[in-house]
């Protein structure tokens, strides 16, 4: 029977040994599934080209737009105003408004955003606003329909010559018009929201700039205006609700006598989109600056692929930091603002790009050339935002005065831009683990030595399984206790703290020497390892002390106020949730982990080799030190290695203790937050495939990868440790 049993448990141990590398590479394989889209290339594909009517294909300025479903074209240029089926690339039925075929049209823009008004400049000086765009109903048997309306506003006169440049944005307050007279007048119209025939708008004249204006863009906010010129140059207007606009700055954005042919925005309208005569592509954001009068200055953010050609189109996505330029030789150019790279290139042909715009779900682009050609495209770019460098690097967002490590993963508006940097998570992880380690490793080695060396056995023997349980200790109960009751006891005792860091270590070298100077017979009275237990009473009375003199410590010591003498004499903000809590918890929950390994390689050292070394006049702390812990050394490793990858994994204390904040500072007193926790938190809100979900499975293959890469630099750490100290 024994050679049976033999058997069954080799191939029972065989069996669990393969069940376990198979559990691992399955969710290694698992989690590199769910990564490897974030880094597949864009695509985009020309799903369908045809030819505008005449009456489309007239020269002058044009618009065009598509429907969420890519059903329906609109296009707008200085003829008409007409839908496209796209299916049957046939022209949809409607009636014009009288108002728009009488005039002859010079200027157009679209009000912005996810908005269906237009505002067209005419031959006569006046502003028509339109609301041009498709309405969705369903039938009773649940089929779509799509129906194309327009609505025209009444004329608004602005002033007696063609209007040539237009710039327009409407809200629920208000529209704002910035616009270009064929005579070089620059003006700014104001419109009250219940003007809905323009009897009072308020107009303003800007005085001209340096050089013909050849590019206006209007912000949401009714803030800011951008005037590009024939110079090379952008001009930022202050625009006030009550005051007159006011000329800021002035800008050079380009080389001399280049003019700036297009200005924009991206989602959210704080990053200014320059394009140039010469090709180029730039964006620009306002930041602080104390050295200026208004205190920002337009800066320059990121710089993208060049065009062969003039550019003559823009257009911005409606949910990412996207946008789409075209140029003279009919090439559109698919770039992201935040990865700071142009993803696409894409030919549209040989003529000129007139207008182009992204379909509102961002996966499709429509564009009209000179020729009257309408180009219709297919775009798969799930994950724009996501590069190597905007996970690892230092990316320079929106509202930032320079390029940082930042995780950010939503807000409030549909505008946010996504900051998905893993620098601030492992940073948080590494010092969390650091923090706990330099408590526990001491903690627990220290303690092995003790009970293992000096320690009589029968104390031993009652001591160890004491510790050993604590690991037993769930750590959402101690998340739980470090967050809600330790926290706050530690920012009010924070003196007292500070008192004990100097205190107990003099407490116990001071008795240790007493120790020592005690008779011999006093001393042969406690068992080896008894006079540790000594301590306990002396190290709660001096904790004792201390809290009860912590008032007197915070007025003697610290001036009144620990936290005002932190911020004042170090720059230190305390926070309540910290690192020092995490670290005296977590320290507390892998001191058990540690602590038994080390014992057991400590206490397997052979008593012969002990005895040996006794015998030749080692005493017993040098026998300690240059014996036991060489040998040891390889189970010691191991410990310390495997409460690294302990802490390194830990979720609920770290959630629950350190306030979650995506912070690079290895100060003690703030937050910080660690890969495991962020996965926590955010996974079940991240919507299924989208960049953050995935963005969070790469967090998790991130701590596999080096929990595993760690463990197995230990392991063979450890086997050569043990070739070298073995002592067979």
């Amino acid at each position: 029977m024994r050679p049976m049993i033999d058997r069954l448990a080799r191939a029972v141990i065989t069996v669990g040994g393969l069940a376990t590398i198979v559990s691992i590479l399955g969710i290694f394989f698992f989690l590199f599934r769910d990564v490897t889209p974030l880094f597949t290339a864009p695509s985009a594909k020309l799903t369908q080209r045809l030819s505008v009517p005449a009456a489309l294909a007239a020269e002058g300025p044009a618009q065009v737009a598509v429907d969420e479903h890519r059903e329906i074209a609109q296009v707008l240029t200085s003829g008409a105003i007409q839908f496209i089926d796209l299916a049957s690339a046939q022209p949809v039925p409607i009636e014009m408004p009288s108002g728009f075929t009488a005039r002859s049209i010079t200027a157009m823009a679209h009000g912005g955003g996810r908005t269906s008004r237009y505002a067209v400049g005419t031959a006569d000086g006046e502003v028509l606003i339109l609301k041009v765009g498709t309405l969705t109903d369903f039938s009773d048997q649940g089929e779509r329909r799509k129906r194309p309306h327009i609505h025209a506003g009444y004329p608004i006169p602005l002033t007696k010559s063609p209007i040539v440049r237009l710039a327009f944005r409407a809200n629920d307050q208000g529209s704002l018009l910035a616009l270009v007279s064929e005579g070089g007048r620059l003006l700014v119209v104001r419109l009250a929201a219940d003007d809905v025939e323009g009897d009072n708008p308020l107009i303003t004249e800007l005085p001209q700039p340096n050089g013909a204006v050849t590019a206006l863009a209007l912000d949401a906010s009714f803030e800011n205006l951008y005037v590009g010129t024939t110079e090379g140059q952008v001009v930022h207007v202050g625009l006030y609700e009550t005051e007159p606009p006011e000329v800021r700055s002035s800008y050079t954005v380009a080389a001399p006598s280049t003019a700036v042919t297009r200005l924009g925005f991206l989602s959210g309208d704080r990053s200014l989109v320059v394009m140039t005569a010469d090709g180029a592509v730039s964006t620009w954001g306002l930041v602080r600056r104390t050295d200026t009068p208004s205190g920002w200055r337009l800066t320059h953010m990121h710089t993208f692929r060049s065009h062969p050609a003039p550019v003559t189109a823009f257009a911005p996505s409606q949910r990412v930091k996207g946008f789409v330029t075209g140029d003279a030789k009919g090439n559109l150019f698919l770039h992201h603002a935040t990865s700071s790279q142009t993803l696409l290139r894409l030919t549209s042909g040989e003529f000129p790009v007139r207008t182009v715009a992204f379909a509102p779900k961002g996966d499709g682009l429509i564009s009209l050339d000179e020729a009257g050609h309408l180009a219709l495209y297919q775009v798969d770019n799930a994950y724009p935002e996501v590069t190597f460098a905007t996970l690892f690097g230092k990316v320079w967002y929106e509202g930032y005065d320079e390029p940082a490590y930042v995780w950010q993963s939503s807000s409030g508006s549909d505008d946010f831009e996504p900051k998905l940097g893993l620098m601030p998570l492992a940073f948080g992880t590494l010092k969390g683990t650091m923090y706990a380690l330099l408590l526990a490793v001491p903690v627990a080695i220290l303690a092995a030595m003790c009970t293992s060396q000096f320690m009589h056995p029968d104390l031993r023997a009652k001591i160890k399984p004491i510790i050993e349980v604590m690991a037993a200790l769930p750590t959402v109960v101690l998340g739980f206790l470090a967050g809600l009751w330790l926290a706050p006891l530690l920012e009010r005792y924070l003196p007292a703290m500070a008192g004990m860091a100097l205190t107990l270590p003099l407490l116990v070298i001071a008795s240790s020497l007493v120790w020592y100077l005690l008779p011999p017979t006093f001393r042969r009275r406690l068992r080896p390892g008894q006079e540790a237990l000594l301590l306990i009473p002396l190290l709660a009375m001096g904790m004792g002390i201390c809290l009860w003199a912590n008032s007197f410590l915070e007025a003697w010591w610290f001036g009144g106020d620990i936290h005002a003498w932190l911020s004042n004499r170090l720059g230190i903000q305390y926070d309540q949730r910290n690192a020092l809590v995490v670290g005296l918890v977590m320290g507390f929950a892998i001191v058990p982990v540690i602590y038994s390994i080390a014992e057991e390689a400590l206490a397997n050292v052979p008593k012969t080799q002990i005895a040996g070394s006794l015998a030749l006049g080692a005493t017993r702390w040098q026998t300690v030190l240059h014996l036991v812990l060489l040998s040891a050394s390889p189970g010691i490793f191991s410990a310390v290695m495997i409460g690294f990858g302990r802490a390194i994994g830990e979720t609920m204390i770290v959630l629950m203790a350190t306030g979650n904040t995506p912070l690079m500072d290895w100060n003690w007193a703030n937050g910080f937050r660690t890969l495991s926790a962020n996965i926590a938190v955010e996974i079940p809100e991240a919507p299924h495939g989208e960049s953050l979900y995935r963005v969070l499975f790469l967090a998790a293959l991130l701590l596999f990868f080096v929990t595993f890469v760690i463990n197995s630099l230990a392991e063979i750490v450890r086997q050569r440790l043990r070739e070298k100290y073995s002592h067979g």
